[in-house]
């Protein structure tokens, strides 16, 4: 076959110049299927420089174009845009249809079938081409009167007659395609979906196959999976349109695809064709190597496909897709691995709100940790936990959460808060519970007190109300909704099997407690990165000892506070480390102000002085001592370290009587020391000095040996600039990114979310620096921490540890900076492992060229 090529137009043969730069990828893809053999009605494609010449004036020779397709040219026109996700105006069928047409139609089909082709043209022509208003074109009856008026309609408002040339039909629906691609409101519409501000757009006029005739026609659209699962099912529909049987009546005809006893089928009806689309569907996905839907017409019996795309699906489909076609060899592991967006990973980890079911928002904030939980409103801790004792699922709601709620975290399904961002307390906490939780919810107001949750349209929630939160999205919804389970199935497994395979940096997970670590392990991470010891001291037995400690007037007695505790942190780590068994764990000594573990009401206050023994004013007084006017920067981590040695000197025995203990029932465990809120070489010395004497006492009294490794948390703009010095007594540095962009940026990581969206918005910051990693200035002071450290003690580990250790960007900066592992929530590490077999594909895709 000779091909036709006018420049302005190209005839899709499958030999043809079409390229998916040049004339969008439905062209491209049309080509594929007609090299291919399916049996693709004639088709030619226009460029997008000749749409874009079309929206300025310039008409391509139609009469040329339409003589391609015989003397009474019948065709439809479809968008072909670079991706089909940017969208696109809308197809138009039927073009060519005109009086002398619709008259040799109703010789050939029948007077009713004609009828409903002409008048449905009309109404798309004057509502799409001529943007006439559509009430006047809505007339669903068919027959001769409701043609005439029609074409009356459009008369009257357009001041000229229906036109009956096809090519000047033609001309009006290219020109109207043209120009709404080119329009404002479209151009904003798909650049929020990612397209560049000077996308083109390639149009497609193809040979109309009708699907209307006297023997077996219709039309319809076939898939071979399942878009929510990705299981092998032949799903669609079909229309059938022959005469005599459904006659084109709304509502009837309709078929279904495959066998089933609710009524007939195509397999059934139309066995041989059903073969055939059977056939085409396999060849498509192993010479296109993708699952596709095909668009499709039977027109007396003979089967036309008008368009394949590639089939829609959720995450969890997307992964089995991807694991399927690997498997099948149709696609390599690596390219497996690259068509999975790490952050789609977060659908498969946890439940989702169904995106099929409706939604009532009555809220929206950061969405913080993702997945989705339904339960009712509670106000504080203790309602959490007697909700969950009673069995009844609950959302935790707080105008922010504090150290005192984790218990109330614990027992809650989800957590929705006024404040906060992606790094306040809640978020943080949450994200290493796997539970969803939406912060900084600025427009709904808490009344606690009342027993009240106020949204911004004024709809009013009490405690014990059903509603569900949406950690994916960040929305806030009323009542409970369908929901899509975790679908931590065989495939997720091996997809996250072949990305640790070619993963060329450790990825490790932050973890508190043994089910934190238990599900860390379960997802593969390299052992536990950062483990914050004061989380296991606000169980109710530990914290009234913990304040024994604190209210404590001598060393002496602080000490015998703090022998209670030793047993509890024992068995604490002890389970780390048999969990973990064989992997490293890092733990992180007590960090937080003491303050954080009193009461702050007078009714607690009161409580605390009873079961003391002491009096309210004692109390009070401890109270207002201990307070700080920014406590982020005042008494805690390694300053506590160094004033009040006793604690950490119990946490040092704790974790090498532990060592000891798990050694004993399997692999030998060398435990990671690390020492929080570094500035200054000197607070090494001492606190190593310390933990070196512990390690010796230790050593003495088991009768037995073991290691262990010092390391510091950089997390002050000092200790990245001296950490030169502080190398010298540190065998590892791990950046904590969190409090490294507080401190540098002065903004608190609790509160910036208040003002953070604004800010990104008007291009203050390119994105929240406490969600992606800042490479400009918190990247620089890692630049330089991690160079005079590598240069002072070349065999340094360099990791981070904040939760930028989850986000693909700060994992690509970390991977170019040499460092040697990340730290992430435990249900973030598939995404950081996904994310960091991404980066080491494409490294050796551009080493290969």
């Amino acid at each position: 076959m000779q091909e036709t090529d006018y420049t302005e137009f190209t005839e899709i043969t499958p030999s043809a110049d079409i390229e998916t730069a040049r004339h969008g990828g439905r062209a491209k893809c049309l080509q594929r299927l007609i090299r291919l053999g399916l049996p693709v009605p004639k088709t030619v494609a226009l460029s997008f420089d000749a749409v874009h010449r079309i929206a300025v004036g310039q008409m391509p020779d139609k009469s040329a174009l339409l003589s391609l397709f015989g003397a009474t040219p019948l065709v439809s026109v479809r968008p072909s845009s670079g991706d089909p996700d940017w969208g696109g105006p809308g197809a138009i069928l039927n073009i060519g249809m005109n009086a002398a047409t619709h008259a040799a139609l109703a010789e050939k089909l029948g007077q009713e079938a004609a009828d409903r082709l002409y008048l449905r043209f009309i109404q798309s022509y004057a509502i799409h081409v001529a943007r006439l208003d559509p009430d006047r074109f809505e007339e669903e009856a068919c027959n001769h009167e409701t043609i005439r008026a029609a074409l009356l309609a459009y008369e009257e408002e357009t001041d000229s007659p229906f036109p009956q040339a096809p090519e000047r039909q033609l001309g009006q629906v290219l020109r109207s395609m043209a120009r709404a691609w080119e329009g404002t409101t479209a151009r904003l519409l798909r650049q929020a979906k990612g397209a560049p501000a000077d996308a083109g757009l390639g149009l497609v006029v193809q040979e109309m196959a009708l699907g209307i005739g006297p023997v077996e026609s219709g039309s319809g659209v076939i898939q071979y999976v399942d878009s929510t699962t990705g299981l092998h099912q032949i799903t669609g529909r079909y229309l059938s349109q022959s005469q005599g049987r459904a006659a084109l009546k709304q509502g009837e005809g309709v078929l279904y695809l495959t066998r089933d006893p609710r009524g007939r089928s195509l397999e059934e009806q139309c066995p041989e064709i059903f073969e055939e689309l059977k056939r085409w569907g396999d060849i498509c996905r192993q010479r296109l190597r993708e699952e596709m839907q095909i668009e499709f017409t039977i027109e007396g019996g003979t089967l036309h496909v008008l368009d394949a795309v590639r089939v829609q699906r959720t995450s969890r489909a997307a992964v089995r897709i991807a694991v399927s076609l690997a498997d099948d060899f149709i696609i390599s592991r690596e390219e497996a691995l690259a068509r999975i967006e790490p952050r789609a990973l977060n659908e498969l980890l946890h439940s989702q709100v169904d995106p099929r079911g409706a939604r009532d928002r009555f809220a929206r904030g950061i969405p913080a940790s993702p997945g989705a939980a339904t339960g009712k409103i509670v106000f504080g801790s203790a309602a959490a936990q007697a909700s969950a004792a009673r069995g009844e699922p609950c959302i935790l709601v707080r105008r922010e959460t504090s150290p005192e709620d984790i218990r109330g975290m614990h027992a809650a399904a989800g957590v929705l808060t006024e404040r906060g961002g992606m790094t306040s307390h809640a978020a943080v906490i949450a994200r290493g519970l796997g539970l969803p939780c939406v912060v900084g919810v600025s427009e709904m107001r808490l009344k606690a007190r009342d027993g009240q949750l106020v949204a911004a349209d004024g709809r009013v929630f009490h405690e014990g109300d059903i509603i569900t939160i949406d950690g994916t999205s960040g929305e806030a919804l009323v009542g409970a909704v369908d929901m899509l389970e975790p679908a931590l199935d065989d495939a997720f497994r091996t997809l996250l099997s072949w990305a640790e395979e070619v993963c060329d940096i450790g990825v490790r997970a932050n973890a508190d407690t043994p089910a934190d670590a238990q599900t860390a392990r379960n997802f593969g991470a390299d052992g536990i990165g950062l483990c914050r010891t004061e989380h296991m001291f606000f169980e109710e037995d530990r914290l009234t000892v913990m304040r024994e400690m604190i209210f404590a007037k001598t060393e002496q007695d602080r000490r015998a506070a703090l022998d209670q505790l030793l047993p509890m942190q024992r068995a604490d780590f002890t389970r780390l480390f048999e969990i973990m068994q064989g992997l490293p764990v890092c733990i992180r000594l007590f960090d937080p102000p003491l303050h954080e573990f009193l009461p702050h009401s007078r009714e607690g206050m009161s409580e605390l002085a009873d079961a003391l023994d002491l009096p309210l004013s004692d109390v009070i007084r401890r109270v207002e001592f201990l307070s700080e006017f920014n406590p982020m920067l005042g008494m805690r981590g390694v300053r506590l370290g160094v004033t009040v040695p006793e604690i950490y000197e119990m946490q040092a025995r704790a974790i090498f009587e532990a060592t000891i203990e798990a050694r004993r029932k399997g692999d030998p465990v060398v435990p990671e020391i690390m020492i929080p809120l570094v500035s200054a070489m000197r607070e090494v010395e001492l606190v190593k000095t310390r933990i070196d004497a512990v390690a010796a006492a230790v050593r003495t009294e088991r009768g037995t040996d073991f290691d262990y490794r010092l390391g510091v948390m950089v997390e002050t703009p000092r200790a990245a600039l001296r950490a030169g010095d502080i190398v010298q007594h540190a065998a590892f540095l791990s950046f904590g990114t969190n409090d490294l962009t507080q401190m540098t940026y002065g903004l608190s990581r609790d509160d910036a979310g208040r003002f953070m969206g604004s800010y990104v918005q008007q291009g203050v910051f390119p994105e929240d620096p406490f969600h992606t990693l800042d490479v400009d200035g918190v990247g620089e002071l890692l630049l330089i921490g991690a160079g005079r450290a590598r240069n002072a003690r070349p065999e340094v580990v360099l990791s981070i540890c904040g939760e930028h250790g989850g986000n693909a960007e700060s994992i690509a900066f970390c991977r170019n900076a040499g460092f040697d592992y990340v730290s992430c929530s435990p249900f973030r590490v598939p995404v950081a492992r996904l994310a960091a077999a991404h980066l080491a594909i494409a490294a050796a895709a551009k080493l290969a060229c």
